[in-house]
């Protein structure tokens, strides 16, 4: 059998009224928009490249504590000793001295509220495989890979600049998805405008996420600065049914960051609309059979498709459905065959796997008989066909 990369080009219908949805023209160096619950990217700009993410950085010392808590390892009672290299950190701290034994919930709000320098160096060294804060953030290396994040490098806890330390937004984004998803129990600390631990710093009490007053759904997650970096912001915002996760970084100012995420998740939540663009039960297209049954099965869907589109005016959204084929059967029930690719208008390629209808069993002796005889007669009347 001679196979070769097959593609069926396809016209998804929409029939909305309504203008198309404008691509975002953000200032930020690096942006990335990812609608949680459908998982469409609305916006990447630079999306791969690895920068200083200043305290955003800090998502991944949190990640690594909530899996602690989750494990068993730290408990949000237990009290953590300060280290000097933790009281020297400068930048935001919640001003932890070598005297204090500090609760782990009080050092997690430390983090999220106050950007704690200090109190992320204190979870660092209390985790790490050899009691450092080099050595945790090895491991938050290594973790990172794990979960799928290839641009981010860590040489310390808490984003203070150092050599190599870098993340990119898609990373990032990343990062915030599986907070959101994997700790909905800690996620509401995310959302605190304020938290005075025992009065010793009265000017470092509020929440930096300058959304979270304005009653747009915004709930988390991280902002950071550095004169390297720029001004950035991990944000989350929930409408509805809908969730928004968004990176920016680069931003010139707090004011600038402020009004570029504010549009940001206005534009996300207006300009884009839901819809199912193919039926898990309802083939999108036909797959030829080598050697089966039958001479073709249908493509579906492994679930519902629904995306999140431009609103746009009455056209179709272009999508290919490419495969290997033909398909050597036997072919079983829900094996992936496929993969659908979409392209809508003004927003990133999307790929979606296809799997098979049906089975189709392998075809009994004349079928394969004369499928033969067929290859054979075609070779006689127009010569072997060369391998693509």
């Amino acid at each position: 059998m001679l196979s070769s990369l097959r593609s069926t080009a396809l016209a998804l219908g929409l029939a909305l009224l309504a203008l198309p949805a404008q691509a975002f023209d953000t200032s930020a160096k690096a942006a990335y928009v990812l609608d949680q619950t459908t998982g469409t990217v609305l916006l990447s700009k630079e999306p791969d490249q690895p920068l200083p993410p200043a305290s955003m950085s800090k998502l991944m010392t949190l990640y690594v504590a909530f899996e602690a808590l989750r494990d068993g390892r730290l408990t949000l009672d237990e009290r953590l000793p300060v280290s000097e290299h933790a009281m020297s950190y400068g930048g935001s701290t919640m001003f932890l001295n070598t005297q204090d034994r500090v609760r782990v919930e009080d050092l997690l709000r430390g983090i999220i509220v106050l950007s704690g320098n200090d109190a992320c160096a204190v979870i660092a060294e209390a985790l790490s495989p050899d009691g450092t804060e080099a050595g945790f953030s090895r491991y938050m290396t290594q973790r990172a890979q794990q979960m799928g994040m290839q641009n981010s490098n860590f040489a310390n806890s808490n984003g203070w600049p150092a050599a190599g330390h870098m993340m990119s937004v898609r990373d990032l984004a990343t990062l915030a998805d599986r907070l959101i998803a994997d700790f909905p129990e800690y996620y509401p600390l995310f959302a605190e405008e304020e938290y005075e631990f025992d009065g010793r710093a009265p000017s470092n009490t509020r929440n930096r996420n300058p959304l979270l007053k304005l009653g747009i759904g915004a709930d988390g997650l991280k902002t950071g600065h550095t004169v390297e970096a720029g001004y950035g912001l991990v944000g989350s915002a929930k409408q509805g049914d809908r969730r928004v996760i968004f990176v920016l970084t680069g931003l010139e100012s707090t004011g600038r960051r402020a009004e570029e995420a504010e549009a940001i998740v206005n534009w996300s939540f207006r300009h884009f609309v839901e819809k199912t663009l193919a039926k898990a039960d309802t083939p999108v297209a036909q797959a030829d059979v080598w050697m089966g049954a039958e001479r073709s099965v249908g493509l579906v869907p492994a679930q519902d498709l629904s995306l999140l589109l431009p609103i746009l005016s009455g056209k179709s959204v272009e999508a290919e459905v490419v495969y290997e084929g033909p398909v050597n059967a036997p072919v079983t029930k829900g094996q992936q065959l496929a993969e659908l690719v979409i392209k809508p208008e003004g927003l990133p390629e999307i790929r979606r796997p296809l799997v098979a209808s049906q089975d189709v069993p392998l075809g009994g002796f004349v079928i394969r008989m004369m499928t033969v005889a067929g290859i054979v007669l075609d070779d006689i009347i127009n010569g072997p066909l060369e391998a693509m």
